[in-house]
């Protein structure tokens, strides 16, 4: 069991603990969906497309390769028996090279895709938790729970869409630069 797994029902108590003090305390409390927030936002979208672009010359050549080992299969499959054995050894093995760089070529772009995701993800949630804290100020929450957390809430203290609206209106999608 991990270390975060096992930090969450004792999460999942704190919160509830919370709660229970914020009643009988008569606090303002306000619900989020923070991933939902940030996952739809307009950064987070411009950033999705950006890196969508960014990334589809290397996806195309993937798909090219790929391409070519079904061609080289088919060869094979088709001219079984009518290929010399060098002939044949040749395709087999040139086969098993684009094998081995495509699937190089898709370790290399998932680290790259997965690295760029998490650095726009966390530099994201970052600026999302300071506009949920100006957000809390401004509307006179005092206690804000992330939805995981929280078992039950009513619809009525959702404010996710309102932390959405603020985030967008802080920090807005930068236009995409013009093609070269």
């Amino acid at each position: 069991m991990s270390f975060r797994m096992a930090l969450r029902p004792l999460m999942v108590s704190t919160a509830l603990f919370v709660f229970v003090q914020a009643a009988a305390a008569q606090a303002k409390v306000a619900v989020i969906n923070l991933q939902k927030a940030v996952l739809e936002s307009a950064e987070i979208k411009a950033a999705s497309a950006a890196m969508e672009a960014k990334y589809k010359p290397r996806v195309t050549q993937i798909e090219t390769l790929d391409k070519e080992i079904a061609a080289i299969g088919q060869n094979l499959q088709a001219n079984a028996g009518k290929l010399t054995q060098q002939a044949e050894a040749e395709l087999n093995a040139q086969g098993q090279r684009k094998q081995r760089d495509v699937q190089r070529l898709r370790d290399d772009l998932q680290a790259d895709v997965d690295r760029d995701r998490n650095d726009i993800l966390q530099k994201s949630a970052v600026k999302m938790t300071d506009v949920l804290r100006k957000l809390a100020e401004e509307k006179g929450y005092d206690i804000v729970v992330d939805a995981p957390y929280a078992p039950y809430f009513k619809a009525a203290l959702d404010i996710t869409p309102d932390l959405i609206a603020a985030f967008d209106k802080a920090y807005p999608a930068a236009a995409p630069a013009p093609k070269k």
